[in-house]
């Protein structure tokens, strides 16, 4: 497997600096949070992209992906969500990322299976441009949707390839479900996982891999068992958790801990 570290663990620093830290650390590619006050974000000129993807190019370090915050499942109209989506596909391709993310954000007071029509329906509204641009689309367990089961109410639906699932470890852990029946659930539509650590259902400011509660070791074995050969994204949740340590003092030991995992899994 391949591994990434996102930069909402790093929030604004500038891409040299990112990549620096892929490099020295040893990690093959870099998930993009997505948003105005990052360097890369779907306003960013044609000509910032490509001196990005170029930066990127030569560090030998990947765009993994694209961390937008289009909410595919909230209220209102298809156009806006359908809008933002697109723009996250074209700067993912821009970027040479395989990758964009979206979050449910279904509203809780409505019908589930209204929230889920419009998700799915979003998303297969976008299948086809995502295709041509050869991106995938990718629904986070997350919010509204946080467990594999939730997710696949939307995903099964929509039914192309271009559409597929983002697995938080964190987000399915708290929704109660089993690593082994995330990955049942999403097998057929993974993209990539997100691995992180919390203390507790309680307090959830990010820790060390390896220092908390979450069920890492099952995660990791689950997908060895299936012979998935994907991405793990230590996405570190700094930009949220001022008190919690820095990531850059971390990254050394959460891939030394990761590898650990899969050497034991293997």
């Amino acid at each position: 497997m391949k591994l990434a570290f996102s930069t909402l663990g790093v929030p604004g620093l500038p891409v040299p600096d990112v990549l620096a830290l892929a490099t020295a650390h040893g990690y093959h590619g870099v998930e993009l949070r997505a948003h105005p006050e990052e360097p890369v974000h779907p306003g960013l000129s044609a000509a910032g992209r490509a001196d990005v993807a170029a930066e990127f190019k030569a560090a030998g370090v990947e765009v993994l992906g694209i961390a937008g915050y289009a909410r595919v499942a909230a209220p209102g109209e298809d156009a806006p969500v359908v809008d933002e989506i697109r723009q996250l596909l074209h700067l993912a391709h821009d970027m040479g990322a395989p990758f964009i993310r979206v979050f449910p954000g279904a509203d809780p007071a409505l019908p589930a299976a209204e929230s889920d029509a419009a998700a799915a329906r979003r998303l297969g509204t976008v299948a086809e441009d995502a295709a041509a641009l050869g991106v995938r689309v990718l629904l986070e367990t997350h919010d509204s949707h946080r467990t594999g089961a939730a997710a696949i109410r939307v995903l099964g639906p929509v039914g192309h390839g271009h559409v597929g699932a983002l697995w938080d470890v964190m987000h399915t852990w708290l929704g109660g479900e089993q690593p082994a029946e995330t990955y049942a659930a999403l097998a057929p539509h993974l993209g990539y996982v997100q691995v992180k650590d919390i203390a507790s259902a309680e307090d959830t400011t990010p820790l060390p891999l390896g220092a908390g509660v979450l069920p890492l070791t099952e995660c990791v074995d689950v997908l060895c068992r299936n012979g998935w050969d994907g991405w793990l994204c230590w996405e570190y949740e700094k930009r949220w958790y001022e008190s919690a340590a820095p990531l850059p003092e971390l990254l050394g030991g959460g891939r030394q801990h990761l590898l650990r995992l899969l050497d034991e899994a293997a």
